[in-house]
């Protein structure tokens, strides 16, 4: 067995080492009075922050609304208003007395209730066999053949109803394909494969570019524009999706970039309203912040413990932001 010598510290090494020590002890102290100030901070959420609801935490909505949770007031009973001019109106006539059997008239009894029977109908695809005819010129001796409809040309059998019907459900209630394809057997009895889907969205590629030229027309227009993006996923890579919105149309585009370029892209307006992000910056000849971000950073404030300046910044914000909400009333200034 191997004994280790001894190792001896001279005072001034002792000391030096005692000096390292209570610097370190110094600066954990530090840094822990740090960590407690951060936990001592409130929490940022979405009422005064820009992280949105969905990252409020666990139960916070719920939370939430049960703090906010007031006893309801008892109130008498609403029924469903008739409709004013019903399909169909069932008349039944009773033929006879349920107490004693005896027969009844028609023209004694009154209508003594009244509601409706609501019901949606069996939905089933209409399917239009077009048929073309044609020959040979007796003349020219040429092949000819009918022209077809114009709201019926060959190339896809589905017609714009199931086409709308598509999209509306996959681009608003984001129905994926296979869904979709359920869907439409075994609600409308229409067979439809998925790729059949994906070619019909293809096919209206072209009427959605035109739309968007529509839009982006009004934006060269416009002399106030709104901005804002969000991240989206497209084939399992970040994307950006800016929304472009002047007084009457809005924009959106997917772009992989959150970068300025996209933005600036749009063009030059009078006033461009933002948040505060860089690449919102500057846009415009006027630059106006969005002040429902600004509202939510001084909420922070105010919760942070700030009770002289914050305050009174909020209430001048919801003033301002009153104030723009009744702009289309008011009269102008000489």
């Amino acid at each position: 067995m191997t004994v280790l010598p001894r190792y001896r510290l001279s005072d001034a090494e002792k000391d030096a080492l005692l000096l390292e020590q209570a610097a370190l002890i110094e600066r954990m102290a530090t840094r822990i009075g740090e960590l407690e100030a951060l936990l001592a901070k409130p929490k940022k959420t979405s009422p005064n922050s820009h992280i949105p609801p969905s990252q409020d935490g666990p139960g916070g909505k719920a939370k939430k609304a049960k703090r906010a949770r007031k006893p309801r007031p008892s109130r008498p009973g609403v029924a469903r208003p008739l409709a004013p001019d019903p399909d169909r109106t069932e008349r039944c006539l009773a033929d006879s007395c349920p107490h004693c059997q005896a027969a009844l008239a028609p023209a004694a009894q009154r209508c003594r209730h009244r509601y409706d029977h609501i019901d949606l109908p069996e939905v089933r695809p209409v399917v239009t066999r077009v048929e073309l005819f044609g020959g040979r010129c007796g003349q020219c001796g040429r092949r000819y053949r009918a022209e077809p409809p114009a709201a019926m040309l060959p190339g896809t059998p589905f017609g714009p109803g199931i086409r709308s019907l598509l999209a509306y459900l996959h681009h608003s209630h984001h129905v994926g394909f296979e869904r979709l394809s359920r869907l439409l057997k075994e609600v409308f009895g229409l067979t439809i494969s998925e790729g059949a889907i994906a070619n019909a969205f293809r096919r209206m590629g072209a009427v959605f570019d035109t739309a968007c030229a529509a839009i982006k027309a009004k934006l060269l227009t416009a002399p106030v524009i709104a901005s804002d993006e969000t991240t989206t996923r497209v084939n399992g890579v970040t994307h950006w999706q800016w929304v472009f919105q002047p007084n009457d149309a809005v924009l959106h585009t997917i772009a992989p970039s959150r970068g300025r370029a996209v933005a600036a892209a749009v063009y030059q307006p009078e006033v461009w309203i933002s948040d505060r992000y860089a690449g919102q910056q500057e846009l415009g000849r006027v630059h106006q912040v969005c002040l429902a971000h600004v509202l939510r950073d001084v909420q922070y404030a105010i919760d942070c413990g700030d009770s002289v300046v914050a305050p009174k910044i909020r209430d001048h914000l919801r003033w301002a932001i009153r104030v723009g909400k009744r702009r289309p009333g008011l009269v102008k200034a000489e």
